[in-house]
Order: structure tokens, then sequence, then C-alpha cells
């Protein structure tokens, strides 16, 4: 080992020769390198790697990388799970988000990965793509007051009806393994009671808040988004999957294991708009409307035929 570097497992390697200039092994150095034209580091290497669209692998004959103990510390995150909180922001255009395996990277202008790490040194008991989905929403959550509101007396709303692969889970015991969500996310508005009085005062300020926030006003309106999901699961290896319960018999080989989110925006919209509910009053003077309605139309087709036979009893006489 040189000197001017530090084996501390828990860090990355230390450079205390700052003229030090690591070489990248062929690939050209990252742009972002902390020394031009070197790779000083194994993240460095590794980003170089990926740049030239190469598989990088566990790091032997790398020294920066045995330095650093990178294989060391690959092995050591074998039986390790995840758990991923966060948001993003998309645009209203269809795309997708997923969760895979290896270090990313484009080649031939199609997004892919580096599954060296991941099928090359399997473990007993390592990773799968077994997962829960606690939460997943496209903007923020209406309040428990609207949800009780919305819906019908037998049948109440609930936040599955607007988020609905909140708490699904899916299992597998194969590293090799694909699972797809098709997503249809629509637009909607919740207005409740006494909105329209402060509605001219809001003029596209929430494009400002923060993310988890967006859609919620002082007035009490919310715009946030509810969604339909088709989920799909299929072994990369392909053959029959008639036992996962498929239709199709015989899958396709290939693809990338990991937990794909493929979203669509519809066009269309839904706004819940709160209401007074109409008291028995309100019943009776309805009701009267309608009979109201119903006699003066009544009246009418009466009048029409009145006049109608009149006159043809007048033609019919002078003819005669």
């Amino acid at each position: 080992m040189p000197t001017g570097f530090s084996r501390d497992r828990d860090d990355q390697a230390t450079h205390l020769d700052p003229n030090y200039c690591g070489p990248c092994y062929g690939a050209d150095p990252p742009n972002n390198a902390k020394k031009p034209g070197c790779c000083s580091s194994c993240e460095e290497v590794r980003e170089a790697y990926a740049s030239n669209s190469w598989a990088f692998g566990r790091g032997e004959s790398v020294e920066q990388c045995e330095w650093e103990h990178y294989a060391e510390k690959l092995d050591e995150q074998r039986n390790e799970g995840c758990r991923i909180e966060g948001a993003i922001r998309v645009n209203k255009v269809v795309g997708n988000f997923h969760i895979a395996p290896g270090r990313s990277f484009s080649k031939e202008n199609l997004h892919v990965h580096d599954l060296d790490n991941y099928f090359d040194t399997p473990v007993p008991g390592g990773h799968v793509f077994s997962h829960v989905i606690h939460s997943l929403r496209f903007g923020p959550q209406l309040p428990e007051l609207a949800l009780k509101k919305s819906g019908s007396r037998n049948v109440p709303w609930t936040n599955h009806h607007m988020n609905p692969l909140d708490n699904t889970e899916q299992v597998t015991n194969d590293p090799a393994y694909n699972f797809m969500y098709f997503i249809k996310v629509v637009s909607t508005s919740y207005l409740p009671l006494g909105w329209e009085k402060s509605a001219h005062s809001h003029s596209g300020a929430d494009d400002k808040s923060d993310l988890g926030g967006y859609g919620h006003r002082d007035d009490g309106s919310l715009e946030t988004h509810q969604y339909s999901v088709t989920s799909h699961r299929r072994s990369l290896v392909g053959g029959d999957e008639s036992k996962s319960g498929h239709k199709e018999k015989l899958h396709a080989r290939g693809g990338i294991p990991g937990v794909f989110f493929s979203y669509d925006i519809s066009p269309m919209k839904v706004i819940n708009r709160e209401e007074r509910t109409k008291s028995f009053t309100g019943f009776l003077t309805g009701l009267c409307a309608i009979f109201g309605g119903t006699l003066t139309v009544a009246a009418a087709v009466d009048r029409f035929i009145y006049e109608g036979s009149t006159h043809l009893r007048k033609y019919r006489s002078k003819n005669i």
C-alpha cells in the first residue's frame, strides 16, 4: 500500500498526498473529478466506467477500491434491506420511476443498470425485490373530514380509494424478478363550502409551495390527484408463469430486476364540490315545483291539442 492513504473501513480513503493522480483504467476521467484528468477515489473510477457504459464489478485490481475496501463493504451489505422515503416532482406527461440494483447509465440512448454485482455474487438469503408500499400518492392527502363527506353513506371514502397502492405487499424468492405497476393519475379538486368567497385571492401561488403541501389553500380547497393501478409481475428468465395466476402461460426473458412505476396523466379532472343538504322544507318546495311544472306542461299540451282540433274542424267545415 503506498503512503498517503488510511485503511479505515468506515470511511473512504483519505488522500494525504495532494499530488496523487490515480489512473482511470482506460476510461475517460469524470468531469466532476476533484483533480482534473485523474481518478483519485473508487467513486471517481466508478463514475468514469459509467460514463463509458462499462460494467464495474467489485473493483478487484482497482487500487483505489482496494484501499477503500469497496468489495468488503459490498459483502457486508448483501443481506441488508432498505426503506425509501421522499418526494419527487414530475411533469404532467407519461413517465416512470423505478427502484433497481446497480449503478445506472445511458447506453445507445437507453437507460441501463450495471447488474454485475447483483447477479455475479449471489448469497443465500441475499437481495430480492420483495417489498411493501406503505404509502404512494400524487399530491397532498385529503383531510379525514373531506374523506368522510365524500363517497356515499353506505360506502364512505378512505385514503385507499385515492391511493390504492397503500399497504401493498409483494413477495418473491427469485432475485431475477420484475414488478410493474401501471398507474392512471386523475387530477382531483375538493371544494368545501364557502370556497367561492376567497377564490379570487388565489393566483397560482401554489406553484411556489413546498412539495407535499402543494394544492392546500387558505379557503380549505385542495388540488391533488387520485389514481387507479394495474400490477404485473414476471420472472426475468421467462418460461411458464401459469402457476403465478397469469393468463399468459409463457413470458419472454430479459429485463431489469426491480420495482417499476409507470404513470400516465389523464386529461380528465374530478371535482368534488361540497353542497348543503336539503331540508324537509326544501324537499317540499322541490316537490311542489315538480308538480307545478308538470301541470304547466300538461296545460300547454292540452291547449295545443284544443287549438289544433278547433282549426281542423273549421278547415273541414269550409271544404263542405
